[in-house]
């Protein structure tokens, strides 16, 4: 069965993973790159968690730090691109995916809180 946060994660996890890597590669840069890895990559860990919760409790706190995570995730990658750090084909398309898982996440916690 699809479960589109959890593929859409996913896939995110593995984009952000390349774009870090290039960075690395290209730049020679491992601070904002390694920021922008832990965050991007734990969306998709807390969405995966989420799917094993005990309890609606739980569900919504993974869903929580999922949804933080992405902000975060979209911050670094505007900082990344606004301050030239790096930009590659990629760079425009991670940021359109970021944003819209937090819409999707930000769906889940409103329904999922209003269910409670």
């Amino acid at each position: 069965m699809e479960n589109v946060i959890v593929d859409k994660s996913y896939s995110f996890a593995v984009g952000i993973t390349k774009f870090c890597f290039a960075i690395q590669d290209h730049r020679r840069e491992y601070i904002l790159s390694h920021q922008l890895l832990k965050s991007g990559t734990s969306i998709g860990a807390n969405v995966e968690e989420s799917q094993g919760a005990i309890s609606k409790a739980e569900f919504i706190a993974k869903i929580q730090i999922s949804f933080k995570e992405a902000k975060e995730t979209r911050y670094w990658l505007r900082l990344i691109k606004d301050s030239d750090v790096f930009q590659n084909e990629n760079s425009e398309q991670l940021l359109k995916d970021c944003n819209e898982l937090i819409v999707i996440l930000t769906s889940i916690l409103k329904s999922s809180k209003d269910k409670r």
